[in-house]
Parts: C-alpha cells; structure tokens; sequence
C-alpha cells in the first residue's frame, strides 16, 4: 500500500550471508569435482571441434583448387600431365582427411560430422570429377572409402599415436564417407560436369556434351528415386541438379539442329547466350 518496489526473494537474506555461502562452498567435494571433469571435457570436446572445422575448410580449398585444375584437361595439350598434378594434390587433400581421422579416434564421428561434413562433400566432388574424366563412369563410395585408410608413415607417429609404444605394429586410420556426404557431393559434380561441357562445345568437341547429357540423366534418375524421402539436404540439391542437365540437354540440341551450321569457334557463344535466356525465364 505505500507504492515502494517489491522486495526479490532473494533481498530477503543479507548480502554478506550470501558471499560467506560462496566462501564456504569446498572446492574439494565432490558436486564442485564432477563439475569441473564436466568444464574439462566439454573444452576439450569444443577445441577438437574446432581443430576439425578448421582442417575440413582446407580440405574445402585443397578440393575446389583440384577441381579448378581439372576443368583444364579439355584445353590442355597433355592432358595426362593435368591428372598426375591433380592426383598429387588429391593425395595432399588425403593427409589432411588422415589428420581428421586421428583426431576422431576414440570418437563417436557423428558428433562432430557437421564440422567435417562440408570438406568431406567436397572431396568426393573433386574424386568423382577426376574419375569421370579418366573412366567417364561414377566412382562408388566404396572406392572412396578405400582410399580413406591411412597407416603410420613413420616410428614416431606410430607411438605418438598407440597407448602402447613397445608395439610394432603399424597403426591405421580409417574415415568413411557417409552416404548423405556422397550423394551431396555427387548432386555438385553435376555442375562441373555442366561447365566441362561448356569448355567442350567452347574447344569443338561434339561427343562430350552427349555423353555427359546420357550421364546427367542417369544421375537424374537415381536421384528421383530417392525423391523427398531422403535427407532434406538433398532433395534440395535436386533442384540445382535438373537446371544442371536441362542447360546440358539445350547444348545438346543446338549442336544437333543447329550444329553444322554454326563455326565449332561461335558454338560456345551461342550455348552461353541460350543458358542465359533459360536462366532468366526461371527467375535465377
């Protein structure tokens, strides 16, 4: 009734009972040492994720500079040198995918897996890419898997890495892919595959953009089945996969209908002006 501001529960104890309550507190017992286990291993826990987001955005670079490498082998005049170079630099992308892998030993890797997620879809993205260049088929995820288990290069990583150091045998680290990443990866190597064939049509090669509209297709396909029953991230990755094909399929049939009418050297300028209408009708 006399209008002054009502007292917190709290205001009722005085202040210098509640810092005593603070210094009386043992830091000893074992409520505060569970706590401070609970403090070490969640640090722990968030530095090593970390360290984990950090290696799958060099694996990100590594990956994207391999495919920039590759999308060369159409203009280049040995293409074999193209592929050794982008094998060496898939091999240094593998050692950083090896450092994941130590670092998840002993770890449950979904817990951590949207740290690695992104580097490791880009990976199978520039794999898939260099081996449809070399085999024009798709690489199965069983392949990539099997080039994903690494041993110990040397002594001192071997017992750096083992609890027990007298042991002679070698340690190996294994990381798989998971199938959400390689069906990700896959839906982007659709969109490689549709600027290879711009590069293509751009130097005068006529086979390459039907082969890789058959191949789109079958891609396509698979993809459909899957529908919107798979994860969320990937029936949203369909969308930009049949904008993929479709530009694919319009190379196509100007080269078919129009092709021998059209000089090899103005066929690239008449496939990007095409692309570029088709993109404005869809609102892109």
């Amino acid at each position: 009734g006399s209008g002054g501001f009502r007292k917190r529960k709290h205001d009722n104890f005085p202040h210098g009972q509640r810092r005593e309550e603070k210094e009386n507190v043992n830091p000893s017992s074992a409520l505060m040492t569970s706590f401070k286990s609970f403090q070490l291993e969640l640090d722990t826990r968030h530095d090593k994720y970390e360290r984990l987001v950090k290696l799958s955005r060099d694996i990100t670079i590594e990956s994207k500079r391999t495919i920039f490498l590759l999308h060369r082998f159409t203009s280049a005049p040995n293409g074999e040198e193209i592929i050794n170079e982008s094998e060496v630099k898939l091999d240094a992308v593998r050692r950083k995918i090896k450092q994941v892998a130590q670092e998840l030993i002993g770890e449950d890797m979904y817990q951590f897996h949207r740290a690695i997620s992104p580097g490791l879809q880009e990976y199978v993205e520039a794999v898939s890419f260099q081996y449809f260049i070399k085999t024009r088929s798709l690489i199965s995820v069983e392949e990539i898997n099997k080039q994903l288990i690494f041993t110990a290069e040397n002594r001192e990583e071997t017992t750096n890495t083992t609890s027990n150091s007298h042991d002679k045998q070698p340690h190996t680290w294994s990381l798989k892919v998971t199938p959400v990443d390689y069906l990700l990866g896959v839906a982007d190597l659709t969109g490689e595959l549709m600027r290879l064939c711009i590069s293509s049509v751009g130097n005068g090669d006529i086979d390459t953009p039907f082969e890789l509209s058959q191949f789109l297709r079958q891609i396509y396909d698979g993809f459909t089945f899957i529908g919107n029953t798979g994860p969320y991230e990937v029936s949203k990755k369909l969308y930009t996969l049949k904008q993929s094909l479709a530009k694919v399929e319009n190379a196509c049939y100007t080269l078919k209908v129009r092709g021998s009418e059209i000089p090899k050297h103005m066929l690239a300028d008449v496939f990007s002006t095409k692309t570029e209408m088709i993109d404005q009708e869809e609102g892109l």
